[in-house]
């Protein structure tokens, strides 16, 4: 071992119970950033996975002027065909078709104008949680011919029921008149009561047949493997519809775009408390080295009317530091990803959330992420901050003359 990190040791334990209070002071600091940082990101994959999958999913395939101007012209040529050779990518987890475009339904006592979905019914559970959601009846299927898959508001609205019919009275491409008549086959439950007030389903086929809509959809949703890999997912989307220019794969974030402003702004509140505990315990680091650099003033004056020179002094001083905050920062790491790796396997569990998420049909826990940058992120914060606030107390030892030093002064 080097001279200087020797010395370095040796001084650190002059005081025990300082530098036992120091490094603990440092390791609950760093296991509570490491927790709390790993918590927040997981919390926020969790809302993210959740909200996309409800209806958007992590990427859609739209006709490139669909976004902007959402009309029925803008539609996606051969969609099912195009949603089957995309699920055969690898890095696409699922993808399905859909058409969408607006109708007046009406029941036998009310009527109401709402957006109409069509589906590809056995694919539409893979990118999408409402069928999950059926509080009566059936989800669409083969065995459902022109059945409709209408909200609970709705159908509370509507006035109908399982076995229910409706009215479907609207326009589809280039004007042309929709009309059809609809079984409520199945009602769903989502939570989002926008969603359920104004959204119904039907089969795609069935949409295409009544909005003459032949073999084009209005959008492909896709749903990647995971949010790390959606632009993975969407660079081989690209590639696979490159060929026809009037396409575009829009990731989540545009289509979207609030969910980031809101973690964005949920971040920058928990930043504020991350920054008041890291700068506590860099005061407690301050304090420590201040409190050795003036305890041991006469050891330095008689170091320096040897011949030792300041920059030595201040090396040694640092060195201190370092090795006081790596203990912080190992010590902090090993209890801080044991804590998290349970967790990350248990879950977090906040009471009254079981009720919450069987209605929007979510998982009851909430994971911490485990992952490099949550686990490194705060303790290596720490840790500088630790090294900057030895500069203090070295600019306190570079003041420092030999004489009035021994003397104590």
């Amino acid at each position: 071992m080097p001279l200087i990190l020797s010395l370095a040791w040796r001084n650190l334990w002059r005081h025990q119970r300082r530098t036992w209070l120091t490094i603990a002071a440092m390791a609950l600091c760093n296991c509570i950033l490491i927790f709390m940082i790993s918590l927040q990101a997981g919390s926020y994959i969790t809302m993210l996975n959740n909200n996309l999958a409800v209806f958007s999913g992590h990427l859609q395939v739209q006709h490139s002027r669909y976004l902007d101007d959402p009309k029925p012209r803008f539609s996606v040529d051969n969609g099912i065909e195009l949603a089957a050779e995309l699920r055969k990518l690898p890095t696409v987890a699922a993808a399905a078709a859909r058409g969408v475009n607006f109708a007046l339904l009406s029941s036998t006592t009310r009527s109401k104008a709402m957006q109409v979905v069509g589906v590809e019914a056995q694919f539409e559970d893979s990118v999408s949680t409402i069928p999950g959601t059926l509080v009566a009846g059936q989800y669409l299927s083969e065995k459902t011919p022109y059945g409709l898959v209408i909200g609970r508001r709705s159908a509370s609205h509507l006035k109908v029921d399982i076995g229910s019919e409706i009215t479907l009275l609207g326009s589809g491409q280039n004007g042309a008149f929709a009309a059809s008549i609809l079984t409520v086959v199945g009602i769903v439950d989502s939570g989002l009561e926008e969603l359920d007030r104004s959204t119904v389903f039907i089969q795609l086929t069935d949409f295409q047949d009544i909005f003459s809509y032949q073999r084009q959809v209005s959008h492909i949703a896709i749903r990647s493997p995971s949010l790390f890999m959606v632009n993975q997912t969407q660079d081989a989307v690209v590639r696979a519809t490159q060929n026809n220019s009037s396409l575009n794969t829009l990731d989540w974030d545009t289509l979207v775009p609030g969910l980031k402003q809101a973690i964005l702004s949920d971040i920058a509140s928990a930043l504020f408390i991350y920054t008041v505990l890291i700068i506590v315990v860099i005061f407690s680091v301050l304090n420590n080295q201040l409190m050795a650099v003036l305890e041991r003033r006469k050891e330095y004056g008689i170091l320096l009317s040897l011949g030792v020179a300041h920059r030595r002094l201040i090396g040694l001083l640092f060195a201190e530091t370092a090795l006081l905050a790596l203990l912080g920062l190992a010590l902090g790491l090993l209890v801080g990803s044991l804590i998290n790796g349970y967790f990350a396997t248990h879950g977090v569990y906040f009471a009254g959330m079981e009720q919450m998420a069987e209605k929007f049909n979510l998982p009851s826990r909430i994971h911490p992420m485990m992952h490099p940058i949550t686990t490194l992120a705060g303790p290596l914060l720490v840790f500088v901050g630790s090294l900057l606030a030895a500069a203090y107390p070295a600019l306190k030892l570079n003041n420092l003359h030999p004489v009035t030093a021994r003397h104590g002064l």
